[in-house]
């Protein structure tokens, strides 16, 4: 009989796996919204990795995270290396590409808790009086993407981040301009 509920319960194993390893490891999570500023007002917060700790809600998840920068802030090059807590993780992010008041890319190298390397973009564009503020992150999340796919609902953990994010920078950004 425990060989019977044994086997049982490694064939709904394997299923699962191979059901896991059928799925795209693609993914791309994007969140947006106004920001009553121009994008000039807007673009320092998001190119100058310094000016990061203002907004992001990783950093703000652990205050006590370590950061190391280098090249110089807000140029292609330019590097924050981060160790936080077990929300925040450890890894490097990159500031890959620069569009003056448009566009910032950004490669995310993490380190722990796992191992990824995405790619991170900040756009602006002017809409109505204000300038559209769009967070979007994708990569390939691997074997290891796939199952957590499947286990949970990353667009909405991930976006809600993004959310919370924009949220700050909006507040932070909108003050300023009072």
């Amino acid at each position: 009989m425990i060989v019977r509920v044994l086997l049982a319960i490694a064939s709904v194993v394997v299923v699962f796996l191979a059901y896991v390893t059928t799925r795209s490891g693609q993914f791309l999570y994007e969140r947006s919204e106004v920001i009553q500023a121009p994008a000039d007002q807007i673009f320092p917060y998001i190119s100058q990795l310094r000016k990061g700790g203002e907004w992001s809600p990783y950093e703000k998840r652990d205050p006590q995270m370590t950061k190391e920068f280098s090249g110089e802030d807000g140029r292609v090059g330019s590097k924050m290396t981060f160790k936080g807590n077990r929300e925040v993780g450890a890894g490097t992010l990159e500031v890959i590409k620069l569009v003056p008041g448009e566009l910032v890319d950004l490669r995310l190298i993490m380190t722990k808790p796992m191992k990824a390397d995405h790619i991170v973009e900040y756009r602006l564009t002017p809409e109505g009086t204000g300038t559209r503020f769009t967070w979007t992150m994708h990569g390939d999340g691997g074997f290891f993407g796939k199952l957590m796919s499947v286990v949970i609902d990353c667009d909405k953990m991930i976006g809600g981040e993004f959310e919370l994010g924009i949220e700050n920078l909006k507040k932070l950004v909108e003050a300023r301009q009072n």
